[in-house]
């Protein structure tokens, strides 16, 4: 007999997320992916100059805090027909590598690890067997048997106090977790050691973005920050790169292998079949032939065949969604009018839309990503992979899964970390040549349209603008939670976080762990996606988690 498991809200991601799972037989069977709360700031925007929508949107989230700039700026690039000099694109790609090491460090350890290490069993550990086991696995400058003993004598405090703080509310002795106690002991370390870093990496977007969250260094035709590209600002924000990259390689990738050794299981799990990227970092003027990250599109796990990825062939459906009417519409002439009903899983259940590339779902984020540049021939991209397949002696079919995006996150923040340090050295280059221009003059049309692109950590996101008597007369923009978290569309395919749930086991539907871990893999962050909060629920069971 098959059961309903309602978590809501989901917690350890930005946002209010529901997600209603029918079990049958100790696995998934159907599942919904609910929004629940409104974005209205398309409705915000209308009749506005377009220069006050990159720091409109910016604000959709605190945690993607670069992203909705950087494409919104891109979108009015766009629409008025300015080309940005090198440094400005330089500096910009500076920003969003900064964005990707800075969120993805905090995603595994902060948002997702807990799905994989048990904090209780930390607790039963031998210190001199986990500083043993520590050394083998990565390469961290902390470390040593009475490090460790203090690191569980902290969590030991935490639970002999009865106030487990953010580790609290979780499913801790679940079945699930397989981890060996040495293993979870050094895994909770780096969990503290990872907070101090990422707010090292933060640092780096205030060198030239002036602040964390919400920068503030972007303009339509470059960047406003000329006057800190000094020697002394250049070499702190290469000193705080190297110290986050550093610890990308030596704690974070191999951290991911070496759980991901004991979780082979999930190789098998959690996938879906089509990948989008409208990819990034451009390296020249021509795109998108000069992306670092390419562009393109997989479908039915075809890596050997990448499509060109065109933004004229999505549409946005809401057949599923609280919004008027059923039109399934390009974001062009999209519209942004919320009627908010009944949850009803079987009509309209959420407030995100439903994205489709040429009528199919698409997941988006560093699975994709990967996936793509990997596909094209991408030659660093290709050796990352072949060796992590290698090093967990996996098929290259593990990838279309659960454990293939969370170690796809790792990956992508070697390649384009390594990245960054040429982008620093090449504007080092252009300012000791004289080259220091930033920004470049333009004027604003009467009426433009105008489309920006980019890939930020959680996937493919897209601006739309329309200008009219230099106003804006609509606005739209595609996240990547709209992607992955959507629900059924028009056609009443899933979306790509209710087809990956399909086939999960659950041992226990009081504490559904494993549903947990492929959600949190997405990285969801549901601000940007759907603002105000519907309290009302149907479900047997209502389950909150850390």
């Amino acid at each position: 007999m098959a059961k309903r498991i309602t978590i809501d809200p989901i917690t350890r991601i930005e946002g209010h997320l529901r997600i209603e799972v029918e079990v049958a037989d100790g696995k998934v069977v159907n599942a919904w992916s609910s929004g629940q709360m409104f974005r209205g700031i398309e409705m915000i925007l209308k009749g506005r100059d377009p220069r006050d929508a990159p720091l409109f949107t910016q604000r959709s989230c605190g945690v993607c805090t670069y992203v909705h700039y950087l494409s919104s700026v891109r979108a009015i690039e766009a629409a008025v027909g300015v080309q940005i000099p090198e440094n400005a694109r330089i500096l910009r790609n500076l920003l969003h590598g900064t964005q990707y090491q800075h969120d993805h460090i905090i995603h595994f350890y902060h948002l997702h690890a807990l799905d994989w290490v048990d904090i209780l069993s930390a607790l039963k550990a031998d210190p001199q067997k986990t500083a043993g086991l520590a050394e083998n696995v990565s390469q961290a400058r902390w470390g040593g048997t009475t490090y460790f003993k203090q690191v569980q004598d902290r969590i030991r405090t935490f639970v002999e106090s009865g106030q487990l703080g953010p580790f609290n509310n979780a499913y801790w002795g679940h079945p699930a977790y397989v981890l060996s106690p040495e293993a979870n002991l050094m895994a909770v370390s780096h969990y503290l050691e990872a907070l101090r870093l990422q707010a090292k990496a933060a640092q780096m977007h205030a060198v030239f973005g002036a602040k964390n969250p919400h920068l503030q260094s972007l303009v339509v035709g470059g960047v406003t920050c000329a006057m800190d590209l000094t020697p002394d600002r250049i070499a702190e924000f290469l000193y705080l790169w190297k110290e986050t990259q550093t610890f990308v390689k030596n704690v974070y990738l191999p951290d991911v292998l070496a759980i991901g050794s004991f979780y082979k299981d999930w190789g098998a799990l959690g996938g879906t079949s089509n990948f989008l990227a409208w990819g990034d970092f451009p390296e020249g003027e021509r795109e998108p032939d000069s992306l670092f990250m390419p562009r393109g599109l997989i479908m039915n796990r075809d890596i050997s065949t990448v499509k060109q990825a065109e933004q004229d062939k999505i549409t946005e459906h809401v057949a599923h969604s609280w919004y008027v009417g059923n039109a399934d519409l390009h974001p062009f002439q999209g519209q942004t009018n919320p009627q908010h009903g009944d949850y009803n899983p079987d009509d309209r259940y959420s407030w995100i839309k439903a994205p489709r590339y040429e009528g199919e779902p698409c997941e988006v984020g560093p699975l994709a990503r990967m996936l793509v540049a990997y596909g094209s021939g991408k030659s660093t991209a290709r050796k990352l992979v072949d060796d992590t397949l290698t090093q967990l002696a996996i098929p290259v079919t593990a990838l279309f899964s659960t454990l293939g995006r969370t170690a796809a996150r790792a990956l992508e923040t070697v390649l384009v970390g390594d990245a960054m340090e040429g982008w620093i050295m090449k504007l080092v280059e252009n300012l000791k040549s004289g080259q220091d221009t930033t920004y470049q003059t333009w004027t604003m049309p009467d009426k433009a349209m105008g489309c920006g692109l980019n890939d930020v950590p959680r996937g493919s996101l897209g601006h739309w603008i329309e200008i009219e008597d230099k106003k804006i007369k609509n606005y739209q923009y595609v996240v990547p939670s709209t992607w992955n978290l959507g629900p059924r569309c028009s056609n009443g395919k899933l979306g790509p976080v209710e087809q990956a749930l399909i086939g999960t086991p659950v041992a226990d539907p009081k504490r559904p762990l494993e549903v947990l871990r492929t959600v949190h893999s997405f990285d969801p962050c549901i601000a940007c996606a759907v603002h105000m909060i519907d309290p009302r629920s149907n479900e047997v069971y209502r389950i909150q988690v850390l």
